[in-house]
């Protein structure tokens, strides 16, 4: 009868693990099948009260549903005398009627363009519509129409225009279930292997964060398939980075302090009870932070932001879930062999460097402090350089892309914005003012009323008293001048009497993401500091504590954004960002930032409730110094194999949060924040009493730095 019981509380363990592998069994799959469900459609994404998304519903009442355009652009050596004239009304003939093929192919979503020489006839060019709901199919759509089109003789094809764009999209996120996940794994067990020293548990580890990011694609794909949420490859990428970063982060704190109850005690049971009793609250406190945070997103009117912030919660919440059930029931059943080779002992690698490190911050806490201080306020005073008003086609791919050449092509023999024109629609009976308005701003080449033919010079259509005027602009639809270009068009055509008029297309989509994004980060990132500063009084019993924390891990962010405004554009060469990058950045770097501060503080305020402040602050710093420095290694590592990616978007959230959490751990968490609080003392604690009143002399700056 005495046997029971100690049977009985192995069945829990090895239920667990048993229920976890039949997770990993069944829905680990799902991880490389987000593509399945993904969609790398930007309309999809536009702000949802914008004007420019109140133009593709109006587009709707012209039978011109919202298209995808295809510009096929024709160039060859069409210089020479009258025999080289007559050769090049043959090319465009022959051009004409390849785009004319192309007519009844299925994708096709209108009328095709006519075949239009340039002006110094260079080059030919055509529009084909597509529709942009193709996925997969735009690869061989675009193959169609490049065979077609080099049936021309004497040129050379390329295929420029968003349909181009967002092929060499799908292209940069081919595989990326793959590629991206061997690396941040790879990345992330050699970095286990060499902190811990032991064969089996960084595989735990590992495991444990596999399992959950299965779990996480599994409710992702099942809400994406119903339409619950939107997924891209962006918003897979970052899922797949975030769930692998903090499950590995929160099952270090959590195997740290396992270790420490194996080394005080016989009793693996006792030993895991306890160390889930004291780490828990800051798993799940940490957790909180950043799912929270993601939440906020939803306030955003992006859709992709919108996106993210769920999918994202979604994974911290998995992420959790393996961390206190999985991960505890392994170690239960491997006990003290879950760290073999390595010698198990309380005192973890490294301490010994962590002991110098809070021997200069108990010495000299306010020099500490002030140089710390100093060097962030250096690199925030860059912070403002940083330009996030979008980033030009020919910077949007790390590598070359066979769009970008296109539209340099494009650019150099037709207006900027040809085959690709900004859509306006007003009221039919004020069609000559609207025209003539357009004409007359600044940036615009061409402006005509649509017609039933789709060609300029016939009688415009009207549907329901509106009409559609296309404009073409003079610059690149993606440049910075087009967007100016288009702000002073709808500010030239709002003032027209009667029009009511409304500026869209592809150019005013880019304007209104960009002025949305504004005003997302207005709004979202004050949210996000409430949400943290809330989250840290419950944890921390304090008002004072939460506040200080919340503003030096601002202070870290703006530091970061300083150094990446340089680096973007000194090293990497990018002329900005994309309008989301500072959003994501922020959201990820605090939040996951306020995690390191939550694993230290946690441990300072159990540590000063039985030593007094000032040797809980420095206990604090050498227990959780290793363990919270590999978890920010770690993370910095995952984010950072988010630039295996060609894209510059992605390739700017790596550098910034990679930079960001390193920052963070090895200056602010390790420097700053410990020597504030030694210096300030219990009152660092206000309202609450905390402590033994810190001991003699304990709680005051040392003798050192009051001289």
């Amino acid at each position: 009868m005495s046997t029971n019981p100690r049977r009985a509380r192995w069945l829990v363990p090895v239920l667990l693990v048993a229920v976890w592998l039949g997770v990993g069994g069944v829905l680990g799959p799902y991880a490389g099948r987000l593509g399945e469900v993904a969609t790398n459609d930007q309309a999809a994404f536009l702000p949802r009260s914008a004007e420019s998304t109140e133009v593709i519903a109006a587009q709707r009442a012209f039978r011109q549903n919202e298209t995808l355009p295809a510009i096929v652009v024709w160039t060859g050596n069409t210089e020479g005398g009258a025999g080289e004239a007559a050769g090049i009304e043959d090319r465009v003939a022959a051009a004409g009627q390849a785009l004319a093929s192309l007519a009844d192919d299925r994708n096709v979503a209108g009328d095709v363009s006519p075949a239009l020489l340039s002006e110094d006839g260079q080059a030919i060019e055509g529009v084909v519509p597509l529709r942009p709901d193709l996925g997969d199919d735009l690869a061989t759509t675009l193959d169609r129409i490049r065979a077609a089109a080099e049936r021309v003789p004497g040129t050379t094809v390329r295929l420029a225009g968003p349909a181009a764009t967002q092929a060499d999209l799908s292209d940069a996120f081919a595989g990326i279930d793959g590629l991206l996940l061997a690396v941040a794994l790879a990345t992330v067990l050699v970095i286990l292997l060499l902190v811990y020293r032991s064969v089996l548990l960084p595989l735990v580890i590992i495991l444990g964060a596999v399992f959950a990011l299965g779990l996480a694609c599994a409710v992702v794909y099942a809400l994406a398939d119903h339409d619950v949420v939107r997924v891209d490859g962006q918003v897979q990428g970052i899922l797949s980075i975030l769930v692998i970063g903090a499950a590995t982060d929160y099952a270090l704190l959590l195997t740290a302090r396992y270790r420490e109850e194996l080394a005080a005690r016989t009793d693996r049971f006792a030993a895991i009870t306890a160390a889930l009793r004291k780490s828990w609250g800051a798993v799940v406190a940490s957790a909180a932070t950043v799912a929270l945070g993601l939440l906020a997103l939803l306030l955003s009117d992006l859709t992709n932001n919108r996106a993210l912030g769920p999918v994202g919660a979604i994974g911290i919440g998995c992420a959790v879930l393996s961390t206190l059930t999985f991960l505890p029931a392994v170690l239960v059943l491997l006990g003290r062999s879950a760290y073999w080779p390595a010698r198990l002992t309380a005192d973890g690698a490294g301490h010994g460097v962590w002991r110098r490190v809070a021997a200069l911050v108990d010495r000299a806490p306010r020099r500490v402090w002030a140089v710390t201080l100093a060097v962030l306020l250096a690199g925030a005073a860059f912070a403002p350089t940083l330009a996030s008003k979008g980033v030009p086609l020919d910077e949007t791919f790390v590598n070359d892309a066979p769009s970008v050449a296109a539209q340099e092509t494009l650019g150099r023999h037709f207006p900027g914005g040809s085959g690709n024109p900004t859509v306006v629609v007003a009221d039919a009976d004020r069609l000559k003012e609207v025209l003539a308005a357009a004409r007359d701003t600044e940036g615009v080449a061409s402006a005509y009323g649509a017609t039933a033919s789709g060609r300029p010079g016939g009688e415009p259509l009207v549907v329901d008293g509106r009409v559609r005027v296309d404009v073409t602009l003079t610059s690149a639809a993606d440049g910075d001048a087009a967007l100016r270009t288009v702000a002073r068009l709808r500010s030239s055509l709002h003032t027209v009497p009667g029009a009511d008029a409304l500026v869209g297309g592809y150019t005013a989509q880019r304007y209104d993401t960009l002025r949305t994004a504004e005003r997302d980060r207005t709004l979202i990132v004050p949210v996000v500091l409430a949400i943290i500063f809330v989250i840290l009084t419950v944890l921390l019993r304090s008002l004072l504590m939460p506040a200080l924390l919340v503003a030096t891990v601002a202070l870290n962010f703006l530091a970061t954004l300083g150094v990446s405004a340089l680096v973007f554009r000194h090293v990497f060469g990018f002329s900005g960002t994309d309008p989301s990058v500072p959003l994501y950045g922020f959201v990820f770097l605090v939040a996951l930032g306020v995690d390191y501060n939550i694993f230290l503080m946690s441990r300072v305020r159990e540590e000063s409730l039985r030593h007094g402040v000032r040797e809980g602050v420095l206990r604090g710093l050498v227990t959780t110094g290793g363990v919270i420095t590999s978890a920010g290694v770690v993370l910095a590592a995952t984010f950072a194999a988010l630039g295996v990616i060609p894209l510059a978007f992605l390739a700017q959230i790596a550098f910034i949060v990679a930079f960001g959490v390193l920052l963070d751990t090895l200056v602010v968490r390790s420097l700053l924040v410990p020597a504030l609080v030694r210096d300030i003392g219990a009152p660092a604690w206000w309202p609450g009493r905390l402590g033994r009143g810190g001991g003699p002399a304990g709680d005051g700056p040392s003798a050192d730095d009051r001289t």
